[in-house]
């Protein structure tokens, strides 16, 4: 029996269409954080992106599958700092050090996290399958957190908890900036509030985490 055909090998994009999807895809994360997921169209990215929407569709088919490349490289980037926390290092340094990068993140990538948020706000329908992932992941870090317990490194509390209290502190200051700035006021509302903040909450969580 003669070998079938080989399938066709898939075209390699060229630089300018690359530097095309960025540019449609920083266009949609900007209208994607104001609007969320059904509030915007597809015309309003293409506007963004400064380019026609019959253009914008040879990259792209629709809105979903833009969305999902932004999820996509979101969920990875946000997963980055739990997944670095350390088993073997020193407890309230590794929570501290999370703690950190979370406000970091926040600081740096604001419309992604606002991205995440509406994305959950509206009942995380296009990332079912990535929040089981993240659930074996915060799984993983809760056996890490309980052993540091159960050794008597960090005060006994509920370790899930914990978590979602450090992302609930840290992800305000990039879903609420506009009113950290506003009740911050002019004298304290410039870059140097996230070094503020990561001050006090060193400060909270060390001090609330002492065994």
């Amino acid at each position: 029996m003669p070998d079938e055909p080989a399938a066709p090998a898939k075209r390699k994009r060229t630089r300018i269409q690359r530097e095309k999807e960025e540019i449609i895809l920083e266009a949609a994360l900007e209208v994607f954080a104001l609007y969320g997921f059904r509030g915007s169209t597809i015309d309003q990215v293409a506007e963004q992106a400064g380019m026609s929407k019959p253009n914008l569709l040879y990259y792209f088919p629709n809105k979903e599958a833009i969305h999902r490349v932004l999820i996509d490289r979101l969920l990875d980037t946000w997963l980055d700092p739990l997944r670095e926390m350390n088993p073997q290092g020193d407890p309230r340094s590794e929570i501290r050090s999370y703690i950190r990068r979370k406000l970091e993140m926040a600081r740096d990538y604001p419309r992604e996290s606002k991205l995440f948020a509406n994305e959950i706000l509206q009942g995380a329908p296009r990332i079912q399958e990535e929040l089981q992932d993240l659930r074996m992941l915060v799984d993983e870090k809760v056996e890490v957190l309980r052993g540091w317990m159960r050794e008597g490194k960090l005060a006994r509390v509920d370790p899930y908890h914990l978590i979602f209290s450090i992302w609930a502190v840290t992800q305000h200051y990039a879903d609420f900036d506009t009113q950290v700035r506003a009740v911050l006021g002019p004298r304290r509302d410039g870059p140097g509030r996230f070094e503020d903040a990561a001050r006090y909450l060193d400060r909270l969580f060390t001090e609330g985490l002492k065994p």
